[in-house]
């Protein structure tokens, strides 16, 4: 009988794409089915020679073969996918949780600048008695803006500068926190004095140019003591940029400036040459960061009496200090992912800086 046929056909691909092992077996497979020159595509150009009578009864077992033949080769193609991903999977898992490998070709498993910036911040101001705190990205608007003394009117507040997110049940919109100082406020109204805590950390923006980005780092610095005055906010950061850009005689200048969280405040400038770049030598100065005593508002605000402690804070952008260290001229590298770049930035992941061996 003619069905007889279409039986063994049916059958003979079954068999033939159970024994395909890979994905190359089985194209063979569909090619010799259904190609141009397959076995059901001739017995479909023979269907005029079946006689009349038999003629549909015949295209319409075709048809159906063919879609049986169709939906079974395409299963054991995703099948054959699904196995070969199994497989790669397998064969390339590795622990990200594990140590770099000493063997690995040069320029591989190296600390991004950045993360490397963080080690040496902590190091460096641990030395002098500072630990670290930590908050969250997102904050509500009155540890990130009121409780730092910045008010309703402040530019800083503004959408475009600023990104906020949806209102919550109070009406108050939360933010992406704008700067680390939220964690000063934190840290006052969880802590009794003395604190001594540096908080280097993310922070967001709506800015982006070669000297911008959206998302970058801070660090913030506080401390909180009875009898604190600007000499020890002067010899702190003097030592820290000194000891950061590793130039012993480094000139130190401290400008009035004025910032809503402290009072006094100060922008603090280093020494460089304005033509070449270079640090410590040149007689023009750079801005590289803000700093000024904890304003008697912000440590009522944080349930501290201004009569009896004080404090000073300063802060600086982690991305502007680790470029001026190396001589980067621009920031987007440092989020584009450009493997040549981190090759030639990274820093030796088994050698992490210390006070004993350098930074």
């Amino acid at each position: 009988m003619m069905s007889d046929d279409l039986a063994a056909l049916r059958a003979e691909t079954a068999e033939q794409l159970a024994a395909a092992a890979d994905l190359r077996a089985w194209d063979a497979v569909r090619v010799a089915t259904l190609g141009k020159s397959g076995k059901l595509t001739g017995l479909l150009k023979g269907l005029g020679a079946v006689p009349a009578e038999q003629r549909k009864e015949r295209g319409a077992a075709l048809n159906r073969l063919k879609g049986e033949l169709e939906s079974a080769i395409e299963a054991r193609r995703l099948a054959l996918e699904d196995a070969a991903l199994e497989a790669r999977l397998a064969a390339e898992r590795l622990d990200v949780t594990l140590p770099p490998r000493p063997a690995a070709p040069a320029g591989e498993g190296g600390i991004h600048p950045i993360s490397r910036t963080f080690e040496e911040l902590v190091a460096l101001f641990g030395a002098q008695g500072f630990s670290v705190a930590e908050g969250p990205d997102i904050e509500s608007d009155w540890l990130n803006f009121s409780a730092l003394n910045i008010p309703d009117h402040h530019p800083a507040r503004q959408d475009h500068d600023t990104f906020y997110l949806p209102a919550g049940a109070d009406g108050r919109r939360p933010v992406l926190r704008t700067h680390t100082s939220p964690v000063q406020a934190r840290t006052m109204l969880g802590q009794e004095p003395p604190i001594r805590v540096i908080v280097p950390g993310r922070t967001w923006r709506a800015d982006h140019d070669a000297t911008h980005s959206p998302m970058f780092h801070q660090v913030e610095g506080l401390v909180i003591d009875r009898g604190i005055h600007l000499g020890h906010l002067k010899g702190c950061l003097i030592d820290f940029l000194r000891a950061f850009f590793g130039i012993a005689d480094l000139p130190v200048r401290f400008r009035s400036s004025y910032f809503p969280f402290t009072e006094p405040s100060m922008e603090v400038d280093i020494g460089w040459n304005r033509k070449t770049g270079q640090l410590g030598a040149g007689g023009d100065w750079l801005e590289i960061l803000g700093s000024g005593m904890v304003h008697p508002k912000v440590l009522a605000n944080c349930g501290l009496d201004p009569r009896e402690w004080q404090g000073f804070a300063f802060g600086m952008g982690i991305e502007r200090i680790t470029m001026l260290k190396h001589g980067m001229p621009d920031l987007r590298p440092f989020y584009e992912s450009d493997l040549r770049w981190l090759r030639h930035w990274a820093s030796d992941p088994l050698s992490p800086p210390s006070l004993a061996e350098g930074i």
